[in-house]
């Protein structure tokens, strides 16, 4: 698939790893619908990439639909990367007790439901396109985590929601195939977002050199160009690739 003059939306595209997707995808030519809360400073990315924001709730279908409806008024919709996630952690029994059940509750929806909301939206879009040369339609990116395999401390419901994600890959891949849309996932490792960023410095060089090779924090560059690259190369279909320097994660 050629990136250049198509539509893509981007949900979590202000920042962190959505943003580096947003401009790495306008830089290759695409019209790049940004789809986030933060309404500031997805105008401001917007602007920066001559691009088009829409404040959206991933959870929400009527804001998944006005995201969609948007990307389908500029040009031919072909691609969604879903980068929308929250991070809390919270350890099963802690200090306090029990884990908050409306906790988990949130971050399975934002992170899983949110993501699926976003897939089937974007996908009766696609499926109404005139087939690439290739036979394809669209294509779908999906942001999982190592944490999906490697779960630590605290992050039961981090875990859960991305290994849903995970989960789901293959079968929305068997479900578009027909229509010739491709479903592909993501599971970065330690990155370094606004979320790690938040961390104590010593904290943010500890989980860096935990990486064997490169021993760094992950960037939006790495993260953005496995995604142009899957949206190149019709033959990824039904994966999670992990981008993570070979890290496995310890229990803290």
């Amino acid at each position: 698939m050629e990136i250049k003059d198509k539509v893509f939306i981007v949900t979590g595209g202000a920042s962190g790893l959505g943003e580096g997707t947003a401009r790495m995808l306008a830089e290759r030519g695409a019209h790049v619908v940004i789809a986030d809360m933060q309404a500031e400073k997805g105008e401001a990315v917007a602007r920066d990439i001559n691009g088009s924001f829409v404040k959206c709730d991933v959870t929400s279908e009527d804001d998944g639909k006005a995201v969609v409806a948007k990307a389908v008024s500029i040009g031919k919709l072909m691609g969604l990367v879903n980068c929308a996630g929250i991070a809390p952690a919270e350890k099963t029994v802690g200090k306090n007790g029990a884990h908050s059940l409306t906790l988990f509750s949130k971050v399975v929806q934002v992170n899983l439901i949110g993501s699926f909301n976003m897939i089937r939206l974007a996908a009766e879009a696609m499926a109404a396109n005139a087939p690439e040369p290739t036979g394809e339609r669209g294509v779908m990116i999906s942001t999982a985590s190592v944490a999906a395999y490697d779960g630590q401390i605290g992050q039961a419901a981090y875990a859960a929601s991305k290994g849903g994600i995970v989960g789901m890959t293959l079968p929305i891949a068997r479900d578009l195939a027909r229509n010739g849309i491709r479903n592909m996932t993501i599971a970065p490792g330690i990155f370094g977002t606004p979320m790690l960023f938040g961390m104590p410095k010593e904290v943010q060089e500890a989980l860096a050199a935990g990486v064997p090779f490169p021993s760094r924090l992950g960037t939006p560059d790495d993260y953005a160009k496995l995604a142009c690259h899957i949206i190149e190369n019709d033959m990824l279909n039904g994966e999670v690739i992990r981008l993570d320097g070979a890290i496995r994660l310890a229990p803290r």
